[in-house]
């Protein structure tokens, strides 16, 4: 297991027993966990993320830190949009849809507001655009 598969297990572990609740570097965020199937491999993985929820859909951020590269997650869930979420104490079905143009701005600064990070994301990102996506409830 690699430290970030660790890092991501213990946010994991500590989400499952709070009742969706995180602290560390995420506390007072929302945090979701997306299981999502992998494009290459087909399997089943789980990862932390933080998100918002607008008009009942769970919005997420593909930022990978502000890297140049999109996330692994991000890419199976383009492969592959059906997933599973867990949101505080409640598991659903949900289709990853990519928000586009000024929908996808208003969520990109809607989570910036909470989490100021995701403002300097973009200029780590370069030339990327960091996708946004909602997950719609099945």
């Amino acid at each position: 297991m690699t430290d970030m598969n660790a890092w991501n297990q213990s946010i994991i572990d500590e989400f499952r027993s709070n009742a969706g609740v995180v602290g560390g570097p995420f506390e007072g965020a929302q945090v979701t966990l997306i299981h999502h199937t992998g494009a290459k491999t087909g399997t089943v993985r789980v990862n932390p993320l933080c998100c918002t929820v607008d008009n009942g859909d769970v919005v997420i951020i593909a930022s990978k830190g502000g890297a140049p590269t999109d996330p692994h997650w991000y890419l199976n869930l383009k492969a592959n949009p059906t997933c599973t979420v867990e949101l505080g104490t409640e598991t659903f079905e949900a289709t990853a849809v990519e928000a586009e143009g000024a929908d996808r701005d208003a969520l990109y600064a809607a989570q910036a507001a909470v989490l100021p990070q995701f403002n300097d994301y973009v200029v780590g990102a370069g030339d990327r655009v960091i996708p946004v996506l909602r997950l719609k409830r099945k």
